[in-house]
């Protein structure tokens, strides 16, 4: 049976992902860069849910990660059939807060990995009777936002990508599904070194990890070519 390769799975939404494709029967290829989280996680699902797991620890900001992921799936024999695009992050304040490195290596991860694993899984997926891709993008992508400027334009960047891509595929076995989740209770206000008062307003429409995740596999089945997550996000 092929596997769903979930990237950015140690935590979060992508924790949530791999949780809700495993229990609808789903084998799991999870990559991150925490070997131990992962370790923990893939025994978790193997624990409640009974399927096969793999797990690949790596740096997805690096620019041969894409290709190290596909090459271990073909070492292994690992056939895959579902792709989401999860890992990323976010860096918040002025531009010159941070530095033009720190910009870069999320461009990179945010953008230019998931067009290389799109890249590499592409014909490997179009063999398949049926395969999909999801990526996560976030309700920022849908207008500029002052303060995290770079990180929404990124993913504005995958918002259209994938729509982009979506209508290239239409003739073929596979669909492509963009996820828009907005504030969710994750580590990602934490990463992006948002100030208290972000924290605050967050807190107040926090969607769970979980609900995220079983909106998105649900639009991902579904073949939608976008959502967004949440009655307020949509608004």
């Amino acid at each position: 049976m092929p596997y769903a390769l979930v990237t950015g799975a140690s935590k979060g939404i992508g924790k949530a992902i791999a949780m809700e494709l495993a229990s609808r029967k789903k084998d799991i290829l999870l990559v991150s860069r925490n070997e131990s989280q992962l370790k923990d996680l893939a025994v978790e699902i193997n624990q409640k849910f009974g399927v096969r797991t793999g797990i690949l620890s790596l740096d997805l900001s690096e620019k041969s990660a894409a290709s190290r992921v596909f090459n271990w799936c073909k070492e292994n024999g690992f056939e895959v059939d579902v792709l989401v695009n999860n890992a990323g992050y976010g860096l918040s304040g002025e531009l010159n807060r941070h530095t033009l490195e720190e910009h870069l290596n999320m461009m990179q991860l945010n953008m230019g990995t998931v067009v290389e694993m799109v890249y590499h899984f592409l014909p490997e997926l179009k063999k398949r009777p049926a395969a999909y891709i999801m990526n996560i993008s976030s309700s920022s992508a849908y207008q500029a936002v002052p303060f995290l400027s770079v990180y929404a334009a990124s993913k504005s960047f995958v918002l259209q990508f994938s729509r982009g891509l979506s209508v290239e595929l239409e003739k073929t076995s596979v669909s492509v599904t963009s996820v828009s989740p907005g504030a969710t209770d994750t580590d990602f206000v934490d990463r992006a070194n948002m100030g208290q008062k972000a924290l605050d307003l967050a807190k107040k429409f926090n969607m769970t990890p979980a609900t995220v995740a079983k909106i998105a596999v649900n639009a991902m089945y579904s073949r939608k070519t976008e959502v967004i997550t949440g009655v307020l996000n949509k608004l």
